[in-house]
């Protein structure tokens, strides 16, 4: 394993180590150590290698991920993830806002809470919060899956296109043009699956969730709907 010492090295050094690997590399596996809230740690990642962040990082940390494995053994700052193309990121601990913005592809683990605008025009990703979410999540979310767990705060998906919504908590409220949806086999099918990678299989069943997504009023402009433009 290659071990970073971010207090001693600097992130300038990790990143470009990090850059270095793109595409294939036998250096598959990593740990940063003293991340003590440093911005951008391990973003731009484009080489399937195992990366453990031994702390709590500031904003950005995994930014457009691709290939990776990151596995952030503390908190998340505002923008984990953002942008992130595919590979696996694992916070052990809480997100702050919009944790997966515009993701599009890969998966995104959250074991605590997620603060506002979580998953915020999502385009492919795949989230699952063990907690609880903030308001104004999945805002303009177009596709992928997003799985909470706990409740979810104020304007619930608002102005959705076709992202998936599942929720297994209490939902404050929805936003505009996003309601409830059948739960039908194949969303139980995509839900188990979607928990057992999350690893949140163990604690909650597909069938305790509702699921949500958008009621497609305002795909065009009709002057019936005006007032939830």
């Amino acid at each position: 394993m290659q071990s970073f010492d971010l207090g001693e090295e600097g992130l300038r050094a990790l990143n470009s180590a990090l850059h270095a690997l793109k595409g294939q590399t036998n250096m598959t596996d990593w740990e940063v150590i003293n991340p003590k809230g440093a911005h951008a740690i391990a973003a731009g990642v484009d080489a399937p290698v195992e990366i453990i962040v031994r702390g709590s990082t500031g904003y950005y940390c995994a930014g457009m991920n691709k290939q990776a494995t990151i596995r952030i053994k503390g908190s998340a700052g505002p923008g984990v993830a953002e942008n992130m193309m595919s590979g696996t990121v694992i916070i052990d601990g809480n997100a702050s806002q919009y944790a997966g913005a515009t993701g599009r592809g890969g998966l995104l683990v959250i074991k605590g809470n997620a603060s506002s605008r979580c998953g915020v025009s999502m385009k492919g990703i795949d989230i699952v919060v063990h907690g609880s979410i903030g308001h104004m999540s999945a805002f303009m979310a177009q596709s992928g899956n997003l799985v909470v767990l706990g409740d979810a705060g104020d304007a619930l998906g608002d102005s959705l296109y076709e992202a998936r919504l599942f929720v297994r908590g209490s939902v404050t409220s929805l936003g505009a043009d996003c309601v409830e949806k059948e739960m039908r086999p194949e969303h139980i099918a995509l839900l188990a699956d979607l928990l057992k990678r999350g690893e949140a299989d163990g604690l909650a069943k597909p069938e305790e969730f509702k699921r949500y997504g958008s009621a497609r009023k305002l795909y065009n402009f009709n002057i019936d709907n005006a007032s939830d433009y």
